[in-house]
């Protein structure tokens, strides 16, 4: 079992006793290679590189992926936690439910049902999904569009346009959160002008709190490169602060947070609109609590994030274990 970004753009699959290689080059990637007339394992190899290009927190990616008969089990990284920010993996989690949704729409594009166990074993919580291919289908023109946006889509550090997302397509967006979520709630709003103030206020309170405290410091400094330090800091103007929120917070909801998180911002991508994450109140415990007081309804707030057009810019690639150890060791 490897994380599929260890050796980028070379990866080797612990699914048989040969770990046979293939080269991984997610942003290169051509539909018409599908291997429809390969084996099962030719196919979801195949799939892995759409997977990659979920978003991730932090730009770390967190998930290991391991082929088993016929199917792909996706397993949490525990090492990317950070343990004074994420004690309980949660953010990490949220990171493979988006590459769990990547997965899933990359199986449904190309024709098949996706079939998915949610925490296939009871006491391994680091044992995420099994994901395996169901009978033929009809793709979906919907699926085409959010499957043609994964290689257009980034958390974009750029300014934004003074240029307001239609509320029709806010609506879509928020719409789009919980369309996967069948058995758990997960609310995506678009956080009212009235409330914004207070929330920039908590986001610097916490910019502030990661910034000053010596342990959140040091542990942001060991994951986060400087580009991505610079994304996090106060927002800068953008026409929309969106809020995703779940009934529970445990792994379950963590993960469907994900899958709901990568929807939404495949679906902005259709549309042209970039995002970017906001996350700093929901890593600090007594802001989370604050930012979950403003809006009650919502249930655990999970994910921050602002919305709005911005010029295009290239996709950023995920950083190795290799590159975070050598920073570490520093």
């Amino acid at each position: 079992m490897i994380n599929l970004l260890d050796v980028f753009p070379t990866i080797k699959l612990d699914s048989t006793n040969q770990e046979p290689e293939f080269v991984l080059n997610p942003w290169e990637i051509k539909e018409d290679d599908f291997p429809f007339d390969g084996t099962t394992t030719d196919k979801l190899k195949f799939l892995l590189n759409y997977a990659v290009l979920a978003p991730s927190i932090h730009n770390i990616p967190p998930g290991l992926f391991k082929i088993v008969d016929d199917a792909i089990e996706l397993y949490a990284d525990t090492t990317r936690a950070l343990p004074v920010a994420n004690p309980d993996y949660r953010e990490p989690i949220i990171s493979c439910g988006a590459a769990l949704f990547h997965l899933r729409l990359a199986i449904r594009y190309f024709g098949y049902k996706d079939l998915v166990e949610i925490l296939p074993e009871r006491h391994n919580r680091s044992w995420l999904a099994r994901i395996r291919f169901g009978s033929r289908r009809i793709t979906q023109l919907e699926e085409k569009f959010l499957f043609r946006a994964i290689p257009r889509l980034d958390i974009n550090p750029l300014d934004f346009k003074d240029c307001q997302i239609p509320k029709s397509l806010k609506l879509e967006l928020e719409s789009a959160a919980d369309a996967e979520c069948i058995n758990l709630h997960i609310t995506a709003k678009v956080i009212p002008q009235a409330f914004c103030p207070e929330v920039i206020n908590l986001i610097d309170l916490g910019d502030r709190l990661q910034t000053t405290d010596p342990l959140f410091g040091r542990e942001l400094a060991q994951w986060i490169d400087s580009e991505s330090a610079q994304n996090c800091q106060l927002p800068i103007p953008a026409p929309v602060l969106m809020l995703i929120s779940s009934d529970g917070d445990r792994p379950h909801s963590w993960l469907a947070t994900g899958e709901a998180l990568a929807h939404l911002l495949l679906r902005a991508r259709v549309d042209g609109v970039w995002a970017s994450f906001l996350n700093q109140p929901i890593q600090v415990p007594q802001l989370r609590s604050r930012l979950k007081a403003l809006f009650p309804e919502n249930g655990h707030p999970q994910i921050l994030l602002r919305l709005g057009y911005a010029q295009d810019t290239k996709p950023t690639a995920r950083r190795s274990r290799d590159e975070v150890s050598e920073k570490t060791s520093r």
